[in-house]
C-alpha cells in the first residue's frame, strides 16, 4: 500500500488508520526510518574517567542493538558494538573503568577503541587478523556533551542537527548537568508515531493543558519547518518566564517562554530557562511506547525554576489523550482526518517525511 500525504496541507489528509494498525508497516517503520536515524545515547558525564565503558541497548524491546560509549585513554569518546567479532558474545554488562574490552567467552581482547588485540588459539589462521575483526564502530554526533549515534545514517548529522544548532548558537549547553531526580521513564499503550503526532502542534494545549496555556500565549504560538526537524516556538504570557537573549539573536525581543524542537523521526528537545528536557520516543511494540525524559539543569540559580511536577502533569495529560486516541483509531468507521493549516504544519510535515521514506523503500 502506498501512502500519499498531499504537500499542500490545505489538501491534505492525515495518515490512514491502516498507518497504526499494521504490524508489517510497523516494523518497516523500525528498520527503515528509525535504524538509519540520529539517536540520542546520552551525555559524555556517563563516562566519567579515561578508559571507561557504558553498554546499552539502542531501541531497547523493538531493535534491541548491543552497543556501548568508550572513552579511551586518549580522551576521545567512541561508540561500538557490544558485541565480540568471534562467536557474537556481550562484551561488557555493566558500566566502569576497563583496561581492556575483554570476551569472556573466549579470551578475545580489543583496545578501548575497538581494535582487535588478541585472540588465543589463533596462530594457526590464515589471513587474521583483519578489519572484521575489530569492533564496529559507529558514527558518533556531538551538541554540546550530547552524544548520537547511528546504525546505519542515511543523512548527514550537521545537516540534519543544524537549524537548531544555528537558532541555539547563544544557549550554554557547556553550563548544563544531568539531574536524575528530575527524569523519568513513562510507559504508555499507544503507537510510537502517535505520540509524536500529539506532541508537533500546540492546537490541543488550551484544551488539555489548563496549566501550561497559563505561561504560553496561544495566540503567538507559531510552527517553523525545516528539512528534518521543526520548531514550535513558545511566546510566553504575561508574567511568565522568559529568555534573556543575546541581542545577535533573531527572537531578540521576544518573550520565549520555551523552545520545542522535533527532530525527525523520534526525539524532542524542550529549552527552557532552566535548562532542557530531552524526551526520546521509543516503540516497544505496534501497541506500546517508552518515552524517555531525561532533564538537564543549569549549573547555577537558574535551576531553580524547574518544577517536576508541571513537567509530569503535561506528560499525564498527554498520555490520557495518546492513548484514547490509539484506541479510537482501531474504530471500522475512521478512516484518516484533516490538517489544520495553521496549527498542525509540525504533524503534515511528519507525516510526509514516514511516507515519502516508506514509499522510496518500496520502489
Amino acid at each position: 500500500m502506498e501512502i500519499y500525504i498531499d504537500p499542500d496541507i490545505r489538501k491534505a489528509t492525515t495518515l490512514p488508520s491502516t498507518f497504526y494498525k499494521s504490524q508489517s508497516i510497523y516494523e518497516q517503520l523500525l528498520e527503515e526510518i528509525l535504524v538509519p536515524s540520529w539517536q540520542f545515547v546520552g551525555d559524555s558525564g556517563l563516562l566519567p574517567e579515561l578508559s571507561y565503558a557504558y553498554p546499552f541497548l539502542l531501541f531497547e524491546d523493538s531493535v534491541d542493538e548491543p552497543l556501548m560509549l568508550v572513552r579511551d585513554k586518549e580522551d576521545t569518546i567512541h561508540c561500538l558494538s557490544n558485541v565480540c567479532t568471534h562467536r557474537g558474545m556481550f562484551l561488557i554488562d555493566k558500566p566502569g573503568k576497563y583496561r581492556l574490552l575483554s570476551c569472556k567467552y573466549h579470551g578475545r581482547c580489543f583496545n578501548m577503541n575497538g581494535k582487535f588485540r588478541s585472540m588465543p588459539e589463533f596462530q594457526s589462521t590464515e589471513n587474521f587478523p583483519t578489519e572484521m575483526d575489530d569492533l564496529i564502530a559507529l558514527k558518533l554526533g556531538v551538541l554540546g556533551d550530547f552524544l548520537f549515534t547511528s546504525l546505519a545514517p542515511n543523512l548527514d548529522f550537521e545537516m540534519v542537527f543544524k537549524p537548531m544548532l544555528d537558532r541555539m548558537s547563544w544557549f550554554p549547553f557547556k553550563d548544563l548537568v544531568y539531574n536524575e531526580e528530575g527524569s523519568h521513564i513513562y510507559d504508555i499503550k499507544t503507537h510510537w508515531a502517535l505520540y509524536c503526532d500529539n506532541y508537533l502542534e500546540g492546537f490541543h494545549v488550551p484544551f488539555v493543558h489548563p496549566g501550561l496555556n497559563q505561561s504560553l500565549d496561544y495566540k503567538e504560538y507559531d510552527t517553523e519547518l525545516f528539512d528534518y526537524c521543526n520548531l514550535q516556538l513558545g511566546v510566553a504570557s504575561e508574567g511568565a518566564d522568559t529568555f534573556d537573549l543575546p541581542s545577535d539573536s533573531q527572537d531578540y525581543g521576544k518573550g520565549i517562554f520555551a523552545y520545542y524542537w522535533w527532530v525527525f523521526p523520534n526525539m524532542m528537545f524542550n529549552f527552557y530557562t532552566w535548562g532542557i528536557s530531552v524526551n526520546i520516543v521509543e516503540p516497544v511494540d505496534i501497541n506500546n511506547t517508552r518515552v524517555v525524559f531525561k532533564t538537564y539543569l543549569f549549573k547555577d540559580e537558574r535551576a531553580k525554576g524547574f518544577s517536576k511536577k508541571d513537567i509530569h502533569d503535561t506528560e499525564l495529560e498527554d498520555e490520557e489523550v495518546v492513548e484514547r486516541v490509539h484506541l479510537g483509531l482501531r474504530s471500522r468507521l475512521y478512516k484518516h482526518g484533516r490538517f489544520s493549516p495553521t496549527k498542525e504544519k509540525g504533524v503534515h510535515q511528519f507525516h510526509r517525511l514516514l511516507a515519502q521514506a516508506l514509499n522510496n523503500k518500496r520502489t
